[in-house]
């Protein structure tokens, strides 16, 4: 039988290896949390949200995926200048990261897959603030949780639905072979007249092949390759005949002297208009002189008064041009000349008598 040393000594190392094993596993612990450690310094800091969202103390908070902290406390605050946002996330994270953790640092609530656990993420990639320090309270940016998508797109669902009923309709009513669309599938005189286009096609393209007809002998006839090679090559004799100077068209492009009688030509445009512009000659006088040009102003005057007064049939050239009478008279005269000339001709005796006395 054991003694009562022997009992107490196997219960304390009974108890030294509870506790060690306690210890270690709490050590454990905190180092699968990804927080840092037990003794790792650690900051508190704010956001405030509309709505939890399922939210619970102790999830997990993120900075760019890794684990930097837990939230601490979650409660709703009577303060009026948040009542947007009432509800309070206190957060403690790990200091390690405080070169990722700014004070215009952005958290959001977000949701591990579909129904998984909701925590905070820390969004720095817009961030260039201080380093956040402990009690900073950071930014929230609002995300429709899972409810607020479901309620979305409901509307969206039972569009869909309706669009789904009406074309279920519109394959039925196809499928009956009515409409447009249900005689094209359905009806056989499509594919009869589909058919006999095809065939109609194979036999011009057959007639084509066999050289019929004008298009056939486009395509099977050589002689209009001939004339299309002969055509080419008087344009490359002509083109070739440009190119050495021949004939009027080849002196055109090749002759100089054309070039040369151009110039010239342009030279002495040139200097009329520059004689002409400063004064010189008959034209730069008229051009240029204001005394001829006043002169020319009431010459042209006069004409038209002139004018005026023969269409009004003013003075003797006025009536020549505007009285009937002158034309009726001149051309009564030429009427009986013309009668006189007929009679002295029919009986010249009678007016071409010559007498003769003798004293």
């Amino acid at each position: 039988m054991p003694s009562q040393k022997q009992l107490k000594w196997s219960q304390l190392k009974v108890g030294l290896t509870v506790l060690v094993a306690s210890i270690t596993l709490a050590v454990l612990i905190f180092l699968m949390s990804g927080t840092g450690g037990l003794f790792t310094p650690k900051i508190v800091v704010k956001s405030y949200f509309d709505n939890a969202g399922g939210l619970r103390e102790g999830a997990p908070v993120r900075l760019a995926g890794v684990d930097i902290g837990n939230v601490k406390r979650i409660r709703v605050v009577s303060d009026p200048s948040k009542r947007l946002t009432p509800v309070e996330v206190i957060m403690r994270v790990s200091t390690r990261y405080g070169f990722g953790l700014r004070k215009d640092s952005v958290t959001s609530l977000e949701t591990a897959g579909v129904l998984g656990e909701t925590y905070i993420d820390i969004e720095s990639g817009q961030a260039k603030g201080l380093p956040a320090q402990d009690g900073d309270i950071l930014a929230t940016r609002d995300h429709p949780d899972i409810q607020d998508v479901v309620r979305a797109s409901q509307s969206t669902l039972q569009n869909l639905d309706s669009l789904l009923k009406r074309v279920d309709r519109i394959i039925a009513f196809v499928e009956s072979g009515k409409g447009s669309v249900g005689k094209l599938i359905y009806d056989p005189t499509l594919y009869n007249e589909l058919s006999d286009t095809v065939n109609e096609f194979q036999d011009l393209m057959n007639k084509v092949g066999n050289g019929e007809g004008t298009i056939g002998k486009l395509i099977s006839n050589d002689e209009l390759y001939r004339k299309a090679n002969s055509i080419v090559d008087k344009i490359d004799g002509l083109v070739a005949d440009l190119n050495n100077g021949k004939g009027t068209a080849g002196k055109l492009l090749k002759d100089p002297a054309l070039y040369n009688n151009a110039n010239e030509t342009v030279a002495n445009v040139k200097k009329l208009t520059e004689d002409i512009n400063a004064g010189k000659g008959a034209l730069g006088k008229m051009a240029k002189d204001e005394e001829f040009a006043a002169k020319l102003q009431n010459t042209l005057n006069n004409l038209s008064a002139l004018t005026t007064r023969l269409e009004a049939g003013e003075g003797t050239a006025g009536k020549i041009f505007r009285d009937p009478s002158l034309y009726n008279n001149a051309d009564q005269m030429l009427i009986e000349t013309r009668e006189l000339v007929k009679a002295i001709r029919e009986n010249p005796k009678k007016y071409l008598t010559i007498r003769f006395r003798v004293f």
